[in-house]
């Protein structure tokens, strides 16, 4: 249970994809603009991302493995990656119509999110189990929302302050940005 806790841990802070490994940068630059829509993005890409791990972990070890078809893995886990999109597009309409108005757009933008298919094909490299892939993805997910949801507060709250002209718009986003990925680098190291 100590390994699980570590990876999870691990992926969260100390090997965020986002601030860390620099994975899934336009949705966390362009899904969160607004709280609301960034907490709906990143619900969405944590269902994704965690059963993207998990299926992705059968279809390498049951399916790809014994067939001898590793060479059409990245193909496989993009076609997963899509099916598994579209499953959640057609759960968020269903369940809240309100909140799949407010994502429109950045609900495919999740198959595109190269943070998906990079944690899926990095989990396929540290060779996990089933239940540790799970929480890889899981962890990897959590880091994420965590991310997006911070920066999208702190966009939030720029609407209001008083910002010189030069630094408005994108130069303070990238600075915010900046400042956040400093935050993380403090966890560097930690997980031996």
């Amino acid at each position: 249970m100590s390994d699980a806790l570590v990876i999870l841990l691990g992926t969260i802070f100390v090997n965020n994809f986002v601030m860390v490994q620099f994975l899934g940068l336009c949705p966390f630059m362009g899904a969160s603009q607004k709280f609301d829509s960034a907490v709906g993005m990143a619900a969405a890409t944590t269902f994704v991302l965690t059963l993207a791990c998990a299926v992705s972990y059968l279809l390498e070890h049951y399916l790809l493995q014994p067939l001898g078809l590793e060479y059409l893995r990245i193909i496989t886990f993009i076609v997963l990656i899509a099916a598994l999109v579209q499953f959640a597009e057609m759960v968020i309409r269903a369940t809240q119509p309100l909140l799949y108005q407010v994502l429109g757009l950045f609900i495919p933008l999740i198959t595109t999110n190269c943070a998906v298919l990079g944690v899926a094909l990095l989990n396929v490299r540290h060779n996990h189990s089933l239940f540790e892939s799970i929480i890889y993805g899981f962890g990897a997910a959590l880091g994420f929302s965590m991310v997006l949801i911070t920066f999208a507060a702190m966009r939030e709250r720029q609407t209001a302050a008083d910002i010189p002209g030069p630094f408005r718009g994108a130069a303070i986003n990238m600075i915010s940005a900046g400042l956040l990925s400093l935050a993380f680098m403090g966890f560097t190291g930690m997980n031996g």
